[in-house]
């Protein structure tokens, strides 16, 4: 099912029963609106790209914003939770339409970790709120971006959901794992955020790992292993993600040149800028351009 409502976008496809996935683009000037019936049986996860967006519950009476690089994971089993969605302008979200039993079906061995799963939560309703992880983002990016026409294209979207799930529950396995004692101290925690909060704040020069241990208060040893298990990737794999998906954003903008946003993501030279982002996306920063005006 698609369709296509002057510059806005929207696409459902059914990857088996109980199991779809929704994609919103609104590329226009006006707020768009969706609806959809859906049933209490269902966990709806809602990934919201760019820009920003809001459902709206028991007839408006309230709300959620899905904010730009945030997600939203709803279950309720005790009410029907029908989608009833505001989108604004230059908006993209991904939403995943889950049946209680099909995820039951794929994280039957790890329901331990993930709590709405819990036999004394299994009959109450649950609400998350997360910035989508960059290895998120990357998928998230690669389903919305794989071939409208191609007859494979069903397949391709399942692998990348599955990759998706996987990846943004692995958190919660990885607080389980062999560094449980470092986060159970909130102190390194917020350190450790702090360090990601530096990085992205002087992402054009960021400070070499020894000199962002001693900024935040941590060994470098400990930030490095602190770092990987709460964003699930090395420091600078993590920048790395962040510059050129930050890039990216700059460029669809349309108010800078492909020298310029090199330039404030931190590459002195324009070849080497582009040679990032070629690595990232597989495709050149004009190139991608390009595409958006197409």
């Amino acid at each position: 099912m698609f369709k296509n409502v002057g510059e806005s976008t929207f696409e459902e496809i059914s990857l088996e029963k109980g199991f779809y996935v929704l994609h919103f683009q609104n590329e226009s000037k006006d707020v768009q609106n969706f609806e959809r019936e859906i049933n209490s049986t269902f966990i709806q996860m809602h990934f919201c790209l760019r820009g920003n967006s809001k459902f709206f519950f028991n007839n408006s009476s309230y709300s959620f914003d899905v904010l730009d690089n945030r997600s939203i994971l709803l279950y309720n089993p005790q009410r029907t939770l029908p989608i009833n969605l505001e989108i604004q302008p230059k908006t993209t979200l991904l939403s995943l339409l889950i049946s209680i039993e099909k995820f039951h079906s794929l994280f039957s061995k790890e329901s331990g970790y993930i709590p709405f799963l819990s036999n004394e939560n299994s009959n109450k309703k649950y609400y998350d709120d997360a910035e989508i992880k960059p290895t998120v983002a990357i998928v998230l990016q690669q389903i919305i971006n794989s071939n409208i026409n191609s007859s494979i294209r069903e397949l391709y979207v399942k692998g990348k959901v599955y990759e998706l799930l996987s990846l943004h529950f692995q958190k919660d396995e990885s607080v389980e794992g062999e560094y449980c004692p470092f986060l159970v101290d909130e102190q390194n925690v917020l350190k450790i955020r702090k360090a990601k909060e530096i990085i992205i704040s002087r992402m054009a020069e960021p400070p070499s790992l020894q000199e962002l241990a001693n900024e935040i208060g941590l060994n470098l040893k400990k930030l490095k292993e602190g770092f990987k298990q709460i964003y699930g990737d090395t420091v600078y794999s993590f920048l790395f993600d962040y510059k050129m998906e930050h890039a990216r954003r700059l460029l669809e903008s349309n108010q800078y040149n492909v020298n310029e946003v090199g330039t404030q993501v931190g590459y002195s030279t324009a070849s080497h800028f582009i040679a990032a982002f070629k690595k990232k996306f597989g495709i050149t920063p004009k190139k991608y351009v390009m595409s958006l005006q197409g």
